[in-house]
């Protein structure tokens, strides 16, 4: 593909600066851009960019000068999303039902979708229009799919689970498999029969290898528009908002509810029966034990309001140096004692 950077900046409904008949043929980052590519800078990788090898830079419309050729726009990073979406179109996928698929009785597809090979579908599901399934994916009994989502190679999601529209689910992850709930009796763990079902609703993105327990009774729900990465664990009959981020290796407990716009970053967890408002924002490896008012920024463990759990760290840097000024005055402490004994 080749556009002009005059092209691209109507796409983008952005402003060019420098030459608009500068052609370009592909889009990557700074350090790897060539002569014919285009890239994106903010601050504070302005600079980087403005003396890198790329052919055209995506830079913000606060920017009035730029020693390249660049498009000014609101959001370069959204900017930059687009671009890659123009030239790096997803690939093509043949559409129709693999003649290795097994479809179930009474299972309703929708137009157009792709059912590829060795994807089983149970008995009483639904696939929604435009819907893609790649190779080895199980979709369970009575399980309703929405359309136009993606659903990639060697995913599990058991009877019953309603998936939303627009839906990206990456290859391993396992929706609807029971909650881990047993009773103790006599010393032996007995079972829970784990009878509630996963909601994903629209525009949910869910990462390689994530596991969504199945409720108990009622539903494990994710709402519209979050977005989930590798290696999550949501519990059973946890809800999770609208538009949340939960980051890699993240564990979510039984019954939390998690409200909307919520940011949890790495290796956070959170205890179960408890509640987070919205807009909350949790640094990485933060463990939440209690409920979390709306609009907090939490760290460490246990969670604490982010400035505080700057303030500990930082005194516990301070540690070894108090240690050492209290040997020393115990030791001179000593040496007055003997002092004063000797007189």
């Amino acid at each position: 593909m080749e556009k002009t950077l005059a092209e691209l900046a109507k796409l983008l409904q952005g402003e060019v600066l420098g030459d608009g008949a500068v052609t370009v043929t592909g889009v990557t980052s700074i350090d790897d851009a060539g002569p014919s590519d285009i890239t994106f800078a903010v601050p504070p990788h302005l600079e980087k960019a403005a003396n890198c090898r790329a052919a055209a830079v995506v830079i913000p419309a606060t920017v009035d000068r730029f020693p390249k050729p660049a498009i000014r726009v609101d959001n370069p990073r959204a900017a930059f999303a687009q671009l890659l979406e123009l030239f790096t179109p997803a690939p093509a996928v043949q559409r129709g039902v693999h003649p290795t698929a097994m479809i179930g009785q009474g299972v309703r597809l929708g137009e157009n979708v792709a059912i590829m090979a060795y994807v089983v579908i149970d008995d009483g599901a639904a696939v929604g229009d435009n819907t893609v399934i790649y190779p080895h994916t199980y979709i369970g009994a009575g399980t309703q799919i929405g359309a136009d989502t993606l659903i990639y190679p060697n995913v599990t999601i058991r009877e019953h689970c309603r998936i939303g529209s627009r839906v990206i689910i990456h290859s391993g992850a396992v929706i609807g498999s029971d909650g881990f709930g047993f009773v103790t009796s006599g010393g032996r763990h007995k079972k829970v029969p784990q009878i509630g079902n996963v909601i994903i609703e629209d525009d949910v993105e869910i990462g390689a290898n994530v596991a969504i327990d199945r409720a108990t009774t009622g539903s494990t729900i994710v709402r519209a528009g979050t977005k989930i990465d590798n290696l999550v664990h949501l519990a059973h009959n946890v809800v999770i908002g609208e538009n949340c981020f939960l980051v890699a290796q993240t564990g979510i407990a039984g019954s939390a509810k998690v409200g909307n716009n919520v940011t949890f970053a790495g290796q956070c967890g959170s205890a179960g029966h408890l509640t987070i408002g919205d807009n909350c924002v949790f640094a990485a490896r933060t463990a939440v034990i209690s409920d979390v008012p709306a609009g907090s920024f939490y760290a460490g463990f246990p969670a604490r309001p982010h400035k505080e759990w700057l303030r500990g760290e930082a005194a516990i840097h301070k540690v070894p140096d108090l240690i050492k000024k209290v040997r020393d005055l115990e030791r001179r402490l000593a040496a007055l004692e003997e002092k004063d004994q000797a007189k």
